[in-house]
């Protein structure tokens, strides 16, 4: 079908509409995309990591690491490594998943269930994905030519850099860049949004609008109404505190999330710095409280450096897709940010937006399909980190105590956990109920693995091997020759 000419306007830039623009005029060449941004208002810029969906959007855009990664501070990531979530337990690395996991991840499998039917077997996560150990050797993504597997990966970069990065795609492609300030939403006698009133003067109006304004959401829920739906009754955490320190080691390639007192901290290494923060709830916790937990952690309580706090709206809107407007980034909702899905949730809901009205001939017929699409996205998504939470085995605060006493959860996550504390098998549940398009069978049982959610020690009785460990070991320690060590950036050195 033949490019339609639609007039898109797109409210708000940042990384979440300038990815909207990107993937718009990349779609639909004949469109004519206009990002309407204020100078005044700044993007939040809380996530600064993203699944590995992020490389497959860049390299579809045709845009080079060797390009855009020092535009935007950028280092690799291979994972999460979780650390102090279960008391007594290690922690462990959430790797992403890759082709060479079909070579090690049934022998997990069949550890895992051994181990939680009663068997005196090794299942730690770590010992089982090339990702896990290539993040906790701090070893490059990026294999020898000889490889013939390129691990599953992500990124972390500085937000408002790799914003700029897209928004550059975007004009290139022949994207309109307005700055100004959008003071009122006009909305036809058939409830769609007519066009944008501008402080500077004028209108702009649109066959199809964009909401990217951020929490406020100021087209889908100020001015449609759509109704906000928050998730406060399962993830606890609504507020955050930021402060970068000073890259002073070669980047890890990981995330490091660490359990604190009421919630958890991000160690997010870039080429030029660390984004540190802490992700807390204010019914447990007050920001003075938040920032010196965190300044301690960070070994900072005499030091100047400012801290940021953000308050974060944790849910998400009821449709996505309202008249003809479509509400994306912080004015369609808010996971935390504890597995880095914002941007992934942006990128998916545009790309099936694209798919379904191309599908309908660019009517609405698909619209209500789309939106429990999404919605379910978000459940699914929600129900993962909820999870972290649930599964928690600390005691020693009541945070933690709450979180690891909360029954409010969803019919799918009660399946999966009767599922895996009743040797059932989670991989063929997942997959039943469809939920491997959120997270994989695999990213559910590392997981339970990697929290130690297995029978008491002293009750696990000897039995015989499941799998070959020795040769799993020599299989990844032979893989992981093929990658070389993470580099220190020039900026570190001088």
């Amino acid at each position: 079908m033949a490019s339609p000419a639609l007039r898109i306007a797109i409210l708000g830039g940042g990384t979440a509409g300038w990815m909207a623009a990107c993937l718009f005029a990349r779609a639909w060449p004949a469109a004519r995309v206009t990002v309407v941004e204020s100078p005044d208002i700044g993007i939040v810029g809380v996530g600064e990591g993203s699944t590995p969906q992020l490389k497959a959007l860049f390299d579809g855009l045709g845009l080079d690491e060797a390009r855009w990664m020092p535009a935007a501070d950028a280092t690799y990531k291979l994972g999460i490594a979780f650390d102090g979530w279960a008391a007594g337990e290690p922690g462990y690395v959430h790797p992403f998943a890759s082709a060479i996991d079909l070579h090690t991840q049934p022998a997990f499998h069949a550890s895992a269930l051994a181990r939680r039917t009663g068997g005196a077997v090794p299942a730690h996560p770590d010992r089982f994905f090339l990702a896990s150990r290539l993040a906790l050797a701090e070893r490059s993504p990026i294999p020898a030519a000889s490889f013939p597997f390129e691990p599953g990966y992500g990124y972390h970069f500085d937000a408002h850099k790799v914003g700029h990065v897209l928004r550059d795609e975007a004009v290139r492609r022949g994207v309109t860049h307005l700055p100004a300030r959008v003071t009122a939403v006009e909305v036809d006698a058939d409830g769609a949004v007519a066009a944008l009133a501008l402080a500077e003067g004028g209108t702009i109006a649109a066959d199809l609008f964009v909401d990217a304004s951020g929490f406020r959401g100021l087209i889908a829920q100020e001015a449609l109404g759509v109704r906000f739906r928050p998730f406060a009754d399962n993830l606890f955490n609504d507020r955050a505190v930021v402060m970068p320190t000073p890259r002073t080691a070669a980047p890890r390639p990981y995330t490091r999330a660490t359990a604190m007192r009421a919630g958890w901290a991000w160690d997010i290494p870039l080429t030029t710095r660390t984004g540190n923060g802490y992700v807390y709830a204010s019914t447990y916790l007050s920001p003075d409280q938040a920032e010196a937990e965190l300044r301690g952690h960070l070994g900072l309580l005499d030091s100047p450096v400012a801290a940021r706090h953000l308050t974060m709206k944790v849910g998400r809107v009821e449709t996505s897709w309202t008249a003809n407007c479509l509400a994306i980034g912080l004015a369609q909702g808010f996971i935390e940010p504890l597995e880095a899905t914002a941007l992934h949730i942006v990128q998916a809901t545009v790309e099936r937006f694209i798919q379904a009205f191309t599908k309908a001939d660019f009517t609405p017929a698909g619209r209500d399909a789309y939106n429990a699409e999404i919605a379910r996205r978000y459940e699914g998504i929600r129900d993962y980190i909820v999870a972290h939470y649930r599964l928690n085995r600390r005691t020693d605060t009541a945070y933690w105590r709450d979180n690891a006493a909360n029954d409010r959860l969803s019919a799918d996550l009660k399946a999966i956990m009767t599922a895996w504390f009743t040797g059932g098998d989670v991989a063929a549940l997942v997959e039943a109920r469809d939920l491997a398009g959120y997270y994989a069978p695999m990213s559910w049982e590392v997981l339970l693995a990697g929290y130690g959610t297995f029978p008491d020690p002293a009750r696990l009785r000897a039995v015989a091997p499941p799998v070959d460990l020795p040769a799993i070991d020599r299989f990844l320690d032979r893989c992981l020759t093929n990658f070389a060590a993470i580099a220190r950036p020039p900026e570190t050195e001088r």
